[in-house]
């Protein structure tokens, strides 16, 4: 072995080791085989062959005020009571799932996530967040998940940012009218 393949197994055991030793999960990219990425075919494909879904097809499916973003909006079964999956320019981004806190708790799923993906990135009263190889996940009080393709995410808030700014430039223009 090569002394340069040699640095590269040990940085590639050092990422994949957590501070406790224990092997970490790289990071989710969804659930249930629906990924952050997918098309939106893809996915309605994936919800309606799987009973946590009560995915019914296109009456389910919706468009947001933006013209580039979709959603899909769909009561859940057992563990889930509702799941939103919505798109960027045909993308999938955002995956939201409401649980039901009277079949299960906070504490128990962040225990879970916690074991899985070590401790979170940012712990508060409301949630805990993983920043997770280009996801953020995050388990919100009183009990959901999200999943969030943290490069759109990023984009979707600079372009929010660029609007505010403008908008308040606008205002400013108008108000000195007066």
């Amino acid at each position: 072995m090569t002394k340069r393949m040699l640095v590269l197994l040990a940085a590639s055991l050092l990422a994949a080791v957590s501070a406790g030793g224990e092997a970490v999960d790289p990071g989710p990219r969804g659930f249930r085989g629906v990924e952050l990425g997918m098309s939106l075919e893809p996915v309605k494909e994936k919800l309606a062959a799987d009973a946590l879904f009560g995915f019914r097809g296109d009456p389910d499916v919706s468009l947001l005020p933006s013209p580039q973003q979709t959603l899909i909006e769909c009561a859940g079964s057992s563990w889930i009571r509702r799941a939103f999956f919505q798109f960027h320019e045909g993308k999938l981004f955002s995956i939201i799932l409401a649980l039901d806190d009277r079949r299960l708790d906070y504490y128990t799923l962040f225990d879970t996530l916690s074991r899985k993906y070590g401790g979170p990135a940012r712990l508060d009263p409301s949630e805990a967040v993983w920043e997770l190889a280009g996801v953020r996940l995050s388990l919100e009080r009183p009990l959901s998940v999200k999943y969030l393709d943290s490069a759109v995410l990023r984009t979707l808030r600079e372009q929010g940012q660029a609007s505010e700014a403008l908008s308040e430039v606008s205002k400013k223009m108008f108000l000195e009218q007066f």
